[in-house]
């Protein structure tokens, strides 16, 4: 029985900040964001958008009428979460009007849940075949203005839906995986922004993709011929270009070009958007569906997974008969170059004005055209608003 992705869609803000203008305005060379990290914009996200109404967003453009009727369970995968006991998928009954005969939870685990969500939905399926199991990804990383981090931040929100005979990709069984309790990222209770040891964090990132993968071609003797193309997760594009560069160090120079012309096409939207933590991997597999032209049915592409804490996941799956179909019109790339730039002063007052806790607001999101926004909070409840546009 195939099981796999069905549907994917993503979703962020209208806004994104130009990175060589933020290089500007920090005094560093535009370069060092451009090609030293490997990111052209970043995402702006308003006051008026959080976890949920994203994931909302991006759920909405996966649901149709059958999606609807066969949903079984919602895991939604975050590491930026806006209460501490309710999950973020309980909102997203309301405000998609689902069935409530759903089972929801919110997974944790830096940034790699949205794997984790996706392997506990493939066997959500595998129990119950008639069902459709919806994986939603949603994150909005800061680190702070004029940190080191700033330039790796970012947010949206990945949809997926997970179901027997999926029309994208089919999930094979040989997933390898490694945790290890590690100290290279971390948050802790009442900290807005993460702490992170970057170079540190960039080491075990490798070491993992090293050790995952080994383990994984130890369960199949599959070698990177095998693959039409690999993915990684991408807090900055530079580091996924990292791991395919040690990936390909031995490899057939012919093998090294093909793989790396596919990661150009795979890594262009995280490039503009930036870091969407557990989502990453997710829009990267969008961005190669979107923008490879060389892609066929039956195409084997490796996916590797990290999440900080620390988590490595490697596993593979195979491209269906008619994907292509779904992303002909590029919907992800047009909705990104249709997105409004701002200032630098405009990004900053933006990150300022986000709401963080129980405190009493009320926010005007009369500027925001989303069809869900966040409204402020009431009570120590958070608000939400539908809107029809």
């Amino acid at each position: 029985m195939k099981i796999g992705i069905d549907r994917i869609a993503f979703a962020t803000s209208n806004q994104f900040v130009d990175m060589a203008e933020l290089a500007h305005a920090r005094h560093e060379d535009p370069n060092k964001y451009l090609i030293g990290i490997g990111q052209k914009k970043m995402a702006v996200i308003p006051p008026t958008q959080d976890i949920v109404t994203l994931a909302a967003s991006a759920a909405k453009k996966v649901l149709g009428p059958e999606e609807r009727d066969h949903l079984g369970m919602i895991m939604f995968a975050t590491e930026s979460a806006v209460d501490n006991s309710k999950s973020a998928a309980a909102p997203l009954i309301r405000l998609l009007d689902l069935d409530p005969h759903v089972r929801v939870a919110e997974l944790k685990q830096a940034c790699y849940t949205g794997t984790a969500g996706l392997q506990l939905a493939k066997g959500q399926i595998a129990l119950h075949p008639e069902q459709v199991v919806l994986v939603i990804a949603a994150d909005i990383a800061r680190y702070g203005l004029d940190t080191p981090g700033e330039p790796t931040q970012g947010g949206g929100a990945v949809a997926m839906t997970v179901r027997v005979n999926p029309r994208i990709l089919a999930l094979e069984d040989d997933a390898a995986v490694v945790t290890k309790d590690i100290m290279d990222f971390w948050r802790p209770f009442g900290c807005d922004a993460a702490f992170v040891d970057g170079k540190y964090s960039t080491e075990v990132y490798l070491d993992f993709l090293a050790d995952t993968f080994a383990h994984y071609q130890k369960m199949n003797g599959r070698t990177l011929d095998d693959f039409a193309a690999l993915l990684f997760h991408l807090p900055f594009t530079k580091l996924g270009l990292k791991g395919l560069r040690q990936l390909i160090a031995d490899a057939d120079p012919k093998v090294g070009a093909r793989l790396a012309q596919q990661f150009e096409a795979a890594r262009e939207y995280g490039s503009q958007v930036g870091n969407l933590y557990t989502g990453s991997l997710y829009l990267s597999l969008i961005s190669l569906l979107e923008n490879s032209t060389t892609l066929r049915a039956g195409d084997r592409i490796g996916l590797y997974s990290y999440g900080s804490g620390a988590e490595g996941e490697f596993y593979s799956g195979i491209l269906q008969p008619g994907f292509a179909a779904q992303f002909t019109t590029k919907p992800t790339g047009q909705a990104l170059a249709s997105r409004k730039q701002v200032s630098v002063p405009e990004y900053e007052k933006l990150y300022d004005a986000a709401v963080h806790g129980p405190a009493e607001c009320v926010l005007n999101a009369d500027d925001d055209p989303a069809d869900f926004v966040f409204t402020g909070v009431h009570n120590h409840i958070r608000q939400y608003e539908h809107r029809e546009n």
